[in-house]
């Protein structure tokens, strides 16, 4: 038996620390590396001092610690320095040995950094992981790009450590070359986004329009985890919203302002560049940037009465309603992004499969997903999961309840940006005719841009001497 380790593990943070761990305890050696050896040694003689995993202080100890083909996981922060990390790796590396980046890098980056380490003979994956803390230690959601023989010599350690979905399969599949992992990885984030701010508006709903005390909220998020919004996120969010700090709400304690660490931003230039109408993740950054700034909106508040009023002939039921509808936009609209994507760039991406992965292990995780992997296996290329029967009957059930409620929160002066606008892409996917017709018309009138006609075949272009 071979004396050498199975894989290396570059930087120590939570993510990286909790996956050696995690790695170790299924079985592999393990070595890690940490710029700052002292992080090195301490995690080494401390919560790993039981697990086998061995210490390295430099690069190349490190690769020379390593079995061939020596494979490498960065768990860096995304940008120059996973750049620097390859350009320190690659001096010690050989033919067909693998470098992954378990970060969470931009998909256009992976691309790049693959086509580059391929030309040199090594060989370059690009994971999405989802799970936080927790799923990185016992089991995350694995989402891997990149090179096709990378993959198939770590698929089987990747499935070992990936959580797994109550179907008892590992929430890890291919996914797809290039930088084909690391774009689902950001598609994910961004639906994240969407959920959190659809579960916000719910809270804001019942907390100002209801005139609920958090304890009762938390009361409500508990029953709904108990039906068709049962996930991760909903089941976190009665724990919050039911826990005291002496005695006051801790959810009241906390800053009104929500941070950022980009990957929703990224989803939405990314749908900007391939057409598509991501417009919910949209509305859940934009609404994460106005809350950044509570100076600004308290000066506002001093200058605008808040027309906030108890709803009239609301109920919690409605309020589900609309989040769940808007949840199925929501997602609707990240699958779309998915599918221009693995045309765009020829992927072939397994819209079901990935669906299938995100069930375990990662944030996002839900019962919902198990409607959206069947919705992909009835019909593999969907265009948009509102056209899908299951999705499509939930729709029309949920209108009258989603419709009341925005305009419930409209009236009260409660925002609810991502309802709003998930509303709005129903009626707008569902009219046949849309006022663009005069838009296109100013351009033409304005810039000779011309214009198609409705009694003309597509393709066909017009202008007209206004």
């Amino acid at each position: 038996m071979s004396d050498k380790a199975d894989i290396g593990v570059v930087g120590l943070g939570v993510m990286g620390a909790n996956l050696a761990l995690n790695l170790a305890d299924n079985g592999y050696r393990v070595v890690v590396f940490n710029r700052t050896g002292s992080v090195t040694d301490d995690f080494v003689q401390g919560e790993a001092g039981d697990k086998g995993i061995e210490a390295s202080h430099s690069i190349e100890e490190m690769v020379g610690m390593l079995g061939r083909p020596r494979t490498i996981l960065l768990m860096v922060k995304a940008g120059d320095a996973v750049d620097h990390m390859i350009a320190g790796l690659s001096d010690f590396l050989d033919d067909g040995d693998i470098i992954i980046d378990g970060g969470n890098s931009l998909y256009t980056d992976t691309h790049r950094r693959h086509e580059r380490l391929e030309a040199r003979g090594l060989r370059f994956l690009g994971i999405g992981v989802s799970g936080g803390e927790e799923g990185a230690r016992h089991g995350p959601s694995i989402m891997p790009g990149g090179s096709h023989g990378a993959w198939q010599h770590v698929e089987p350690m990747l499935k070992r450590i990936a959580a797994k979905a109550p179907d008892g399969k590992p929430c890890c599949e291919w996914i797809g070359p290039g930088g084909a992992g690391h774009f689902v990885k950001m598609v994910h984030n961004g639906i994240e986004y969407g959920d959190m701010q659809v579960i916000a508006e719910a809270y804001d709903l019942m907390r100002r329009g209801m005139g609920m005390s958090p304890e009762e909220i938390a009361k409500v998020f508990t029953d709904w985890n108990r039906g068709r919004l049962h996930s991760y996120l909903v089941e976190i969010t009665g724990e919050i919203l039911g826990t005291e700090l002496e005695g006051r709400p801790m959810v009241d304690l906390v800053l009104d302002a929500a941070g950022q660490k980009g990957t929703g931003k990224w989803t939405v230039v990314s749908s900007m560049e391939l057409g598509q109408p991501t417009t919910l993740v949209s509305e859940a950054v934009y609404a994460r940037i106005v809350s950044s700034d509570p100076g600004a909106r308290s000066r506002a508040a001093g200058i605008y009465d808040t027309p906030t009023r108890p709803f009239e002939a609301i109920v919690t039921a409605d309020v589900e309603s609309a989040l769940y509808a808007s949840k199925i936009i929501s997602y609707a609209q990240g699958f779309r992004l998915m599918r221009a994507a693995s045309v765009e760039f020829g992927w072939d991406l397994d819209l079901g499969s990935i669906a299938s992965i995100w069930r375990a292990g990662c944030i996002i995780r839900a019962d919902f997903l198990e409607d959206i992997t069947s919705a992909y296996g009835r019909a593999p290329d969907l265009p948009d999961m509102i056209e899908d029967d299951f999705f499509s009957a939930a729709l029309k059930d949920a209108e009258t309840s989603w419709r009341a409620t925005v305009a419930g929160a409209v009236t009260a002066g409660i925002p609810v940006p991502a309802y709003a606008s998930a509303l709005s892409y129903f009626d707008a996917m569902r009219s046949k005719r849309l006022p663009a017709n005069l838009i296109q018309a100013q351009r033409d009138f304005f810039g000779a841009h011309t214009f198609e006609r409705v009694d003309r075949p597509r393709g066909e272009f017009y202008h007209h001497e206004w």
